[in-house]
């Protein structure tokens, strides 16, 4: 098969590679669609330290299964399905109390030690993989991956009706976070991001309230709920001192591993405020099929670009330029295309 491989920081090509081969409780998935994500980006470039190369990346994913090991019976041939690409020990002490996601051993496939789906054809445990219903458009479910983990960052929130949110970035995951606030019980979210073509999609999706600047809102006290989904230190610290008294300032987005941000201690002891972070999966990928199939995202406005395979430079190139929405590489495409 054809497949992406990252040999090292900074080298990736395109090359051909033996098909995997499910293992008994393993379902092996044609790939129609993988979401480009600042993650790849990071492993790329060799700033997500668990990572281990050579390594096929990708792990937002859908497709249609092409195999099934010997002793799985309840995925088949020819079922449409979205892949989880969380893998965990299941015997650390994180795991034994439900955390599976702060493993000791923790593993996601194209992120740390196993090889992900950018490529025609790509396995995993059947215990990660979700079959889809009919209705779901199967290259936008690979948009259920991100949502697994939007949803899981709202499980984190201490949330009550009626709170007024402001979200830090309109790139993906800006977007599902904006986009879930309401069904958590928001009576506002105001975006903020410097990138117009981005606070155009948030837009597109319903989000009203979109700014360059929180210094343009008319919001006395501040917010209840701060969400950073850029990553960037000084979205952050900004952040932090929106909070209103009381309220929760969540760290989303995905910064480097040596970044530091500056913040008021005495703020955070004497307004009360709860800083919460938010990693990755957690008994969220279930619920996240069921929301997407649902209609809780805008989903045929996210996507803007599909790239084939020959084509993954152009793709990362127009990730760094900021440019589109979310990128799809789609390994089963001829030619690549602008989708909005």
């Amino acid at each position: 098969m054809r497949a992406i491989v990252f040999a090292g920081p900074g080298s990736w090509s395109l090359e051909e590679v033996p098909d995997p081969a499910p293992g008994p409780r393993e379902v092996l998935v044609r790939v129609e669609a993988v979401g480009l994500c600042g993650t790849d980006v990071h492993v790329l470039d060799g700033e997500f330290a668990p990572t281990r190369y050579p390594i096929i990346p990708g792990h937002e994913t859908s497709g249609v299964v092409e195999a099934v090991g010997d002793q799985v019976g309840d995925i088949a041939p020819g079922d449409r399905v979205s892949v989880d690409p969380t893998l965990t020990c299941g015997e650390c002490r994180f795991c034994a109390v439900g955390r599976s996601n702060l493993c000791e051993e923790w593993d996601g496939s194209g992120v740390a030690r196993t090889n992900g789906s950018t490529a025609e054809l790509t396995v995993a445990p059947v215990r990660n993989v979700h079959r889809l219903p009919d209705e779901v458009d199967l290259p936008l479910a690979a948009l259920i991956e991100p949502l697994s983990c939007a949803i899981h960052g709202y499980d984190l929130l201490p949330r009550r009706m009626g709170e007024h949110v402001l979200v830090y970035g309109a790139g993906t995951m800006g977007l599902m976070m904006a986009q879930l606030a309401p069904r958590a019980g928001a009576a506002s979210v105001t975006v903020v991001d410097r990138n117009p073509t981005r606070l155009a999609a948030a837009r597109e999706v319903g989000i009203e309230r979109v700014l360059t600047s929180a210094d343009d809102a008319d919001q006395i006290g501040g917010w209840d709920v701060v969400i950073d989904c850029t990553g960037a230190v000084a979205a952050i610290e900004d952040g932090l001192r929106r909070v209103r008294r009381g309220g929760v300032f969540q760290q989303f987005g995905v910064a480097p591993a040596d970044a530091s941000a500056r913040f008021s201690p005495f703020a955070i002891y004497n307004d009360e405020i709860s800083v919460v972070g938010s990693m990755a999966v957690l008994h969220s990928y279930g619920r996240a099929v069921e929301m997407f199939a649902a209609g809780a995202l805008r989903a045929d406005r996210m996507v803007s670009h599909a790239f084939t395979l020959d084509d993954y430079g152009d793709a990362l190139d127009t990730f760094r330029a900021g440019s589109g929405r979310k990128l799809q590489i789609r390994p089963q495409a001829k030619v690549s295309s602008v989708l909005l």
